[in-house]
């Protein structure tokens, strides 16, 4: 299972998610605000915009807010203008952390940001210094339940040109290129799928254990601290997570 999913599901399953629900919806309202500004308010015409849209409605995001943030976007109604930046640096024991953030201040974000890599043991990178270890992909997740046929699924995603399939703790993981996602994503869903992850990510070209009990701490504070900031949208890295781990 990509690191990304098997992380948002550790916290799903340990509460977690709920206490951010609130932060999320934020980082969320940007996403699709910036997707507007940039290409629309159609989100059939606005590729960057469906995708956002769906995002948020698989984190269960009101329809209202999701209608409130294209009217910021579009300028329908007033709001912030937010610029798309990128972090890379490395984490304890080496790990690449590459952070997609969306901001209006580009000097507090990075102070933010270089903050949280140097009190958790890494150090924050050169852009380019760690991107180029990871893919651009399509990420779909179903949670798996009595009413899912696994093999129906994978049959299914693999027809539609999915790249990779895998089943793991509870979901179902569908990787896809970023070009043929928006197609897999509709077409899984226009069969009664439901995603519990629906978006564009950074995955891992490969991964790398911690095996220090204190590199470990610090490498889930320090992910943890990334995403508690508002102006943090997705954290990417290429630790290997322990099945067994505890947050």
């Amino acid at each position: 299972m990509a690191g990304h999913s098997k992380w948002n599901n550790i916290k799903h399953k340990k509460g977690k998610e709920d206490a951010r629900r609130a932060k999320e919806f934020t980082k969320l309202g940007r996403y699709i605000m910036v997707a507007a500004r940039e290409g629309g308010a159609d989100p059939e015409y606005n590729p960057a915009l469906k995708a956002a849209i769906e995002k948020a409605r698989a984190a269960n995001m009101p329809n209202e807010n999701i209608e409130r943030a294209i009217k910021k976007g579009s300028g329908e109604i007033d709001g912030q203008n937010f610029e798309s930046i990128v972090y890379e640096g490395y984490g304890p024991g080496g790990i690449a952390v590459f952070v997609s953030c969306l901001t209006d201040n580009r000097n507090r974000t990075a102070s933010d940001i270089r903050h949280a890599f140097d009190k958790f043991g890494g150090n924050l990178g050169q852009t380019g210094c760690v991107s180029f270890m990871f893919d651009r992909k399509g990420l779909l997740v179903v949670e798996a339940n009595e009413n899912i046929d696994e093999e129906e699924l994978m049959l299914q995603a693999i027809e539609l040109g999915a790249e990779d399939f895998s089943s793991e703790d509870g979901v179902y993981e569908i990787i896809t290129s970023p070009e043929d996602f928006n197609d897999i994503r509709d077409a899984l869903s226009n069969s009664g799928y439901e995603f519990s992850v629906a978006e564009l990510a950074f995955l891992p070209q490969n991964t790398t254990e911690l095996k220090d009990e204190e590199d470990i701490k610090n490498m889930i504070k320090l992910i943890e601290t990334l995403e508690d900031n508002d102006d943090v949208q997705n954290v990417y890295h290429n630790w290997e997570i322990p099945d067994d781990l505890e947050l």
